[in-house]
């Protein structure tokens, strides 16, 4: 194809070749025709040539295969005494076969572009959303990753972010209810509310706190809108790095699946999701409590969205990821390391579901940096 992003699929050593295809149909059928008897001429069969460049090919590739599919059927019946060639019929039927090819490949690159358009501003979008962040930040070590379940949208609720403070670093990780671009503005709403309060409040109780009135505000203002978001929530983690006590960290848990303390002595499960979701404090005592835990130098902190959990093999069977993960770490100790950790999450879930994912599915390590820790060569967030 003659425009932006080729496929991928004909490409060898940075060179397209979709067109060896409509070419060697082309030869086949020429060669075929010689060959036949002459009551069983098949030169007409040529029309199948430019139909099948507009189906892999750009538009002047096609139009080029129109043009030697014309030329070539009147080279081709030419060759026959007049009494055996196929005719006038047959040749307006080759032209008019390669003109609306050509209008049909024009139709299809013009549709590929608007999608790989949409594709890019989705992907901006989530970028914007999802800022990257250098993989030692705020004095952690992290690997994230993130699997859209429509890959074509790829846009979808899951988020997560640092934020560096006087207080210590904060890490919140959440997925919203619902898909699309609603999703993504609720998780934008929330991630910048995070950044600030995350930053400037010392109790870790008030981030949270601020956390739940804006997703709360936010649902009031889309539903002002008219739109159908006054049920919209969002399940999230709110994790506390204390500067001062090195050994410990604090949990605050909306409702989400329970963080994982991975390390070489294998895995154990963080307090569980005992608040409700964001937006439904008012159907409790208020928001979550924080609960203080430790976590040792050599632990990771290994956060998921439903996504992984509820990944489903052939059979219905979930995804069993503490006991995944805790074998894989007992076999080897250095999986507890972020990314070969995000990257153990994401290659299971997709082995287990067979590439199938109904769900947006993220899986965010965190640990802190030590004198020992090794940085990671990309970036924090891998690339899928």
């Amino acid at each position: 194809m003659e425009y932006g992003r080729r496929r991928q699929g004909w490409r060898a050593h940075g060179r397209n070749f979709a067109w060896l295809v409509p070419l060697l149909l082309l030869v086949g059928i020429a060669l075929a025709d010689f060959n036949t008897g002459e009551q069983f001429r098949i030169v007409s069969w040529i029309v199948l040539v430019p139909g099948t460049a507009a189906a892999i090919c750009g538009v002047w590739t096609t139009a080029a295969f129109s043009v030697v599919s014309v030329v070539t059927y009147v080279a081709v019946d030419s060759a026959w005494p007049d009494q055996y060639r196929a005719g006038f019929a047959d040749f307006v039927l080759v032209a008019v076969g390669g003109l609306l090819a050509t209008l049909a490949a024009a139709v299809r690159v013009r549709r590929e572009r608007q999608t790989l358009h949409i594709q890019d501003i989705a992907e901006t979008t989530r970028r914007t959303v999802l800022r990257p962040l250098p993989s030692r930040w705020a004095g952690l070590e992290h690997a994230g990753v993130y699997l859209a379940a429509d890959e074509d949208a790829r846009v979808g609720g899951d988020f997560y972010d640092i934020q560096p403070s006087p207080h210590g670093a904060r890490v919140l990780v959440g997925d919203v209810q619902g898909k699309g671009l609603g999703a993504v503005e609720t998780a934008a709403a929330l991630l910048g509310t995070f950044r600030e309060a995350g930053y400037h409040e010392a109790d870790l109780v008030t981030v949270a706190e601020r956390l739940e009135t804006r997703m709360l505000r936010h649902r009031l203002h889309t539903t002002a809108l008219g739109r159908d978001d006054g049920d919209r929530f969002a399940t999230a983690v709110l994790i506390g790095f204390p500067g001062d006590t090195p050994g410990m960290i604090e949990v605050v848990n909306f409702g989400h699946e329970p963080p994982l303390a991975v390390g070489p002595h294998g895995v154990r499960e963080l307090p569980s999701g005992d608040g409700v979701p964001l937006g439904f404090a008012e159907l409790a005592d208020g928001v979550p409590p924080v609960h203080r835990v430790p976590l040792t130098a050599d632990e990771t902190l290994l956060l998921v969205t439903d996504g992984v959990t509820e990944a489903r093999d052939a059979p219905g069977c979930f995804y069993p990821l503490a006991r995944e993960i805790d074998r894989a770490v007992m076999a080897d100790p250095r999986g507890a390391e972020p990314r070969r950790l995000v990257r153990r999450v994401r290659d299971d879930v997709l082995r287990h579901c067979g590439g199938r994912l109904d769900d947006d599915t993220t899986a965010f390590a965190v640990r802190r940096m030590t004198k020992t820790t090794g940085e990671a060569p990309e970036g924090g967030r891998l690339r899928t």
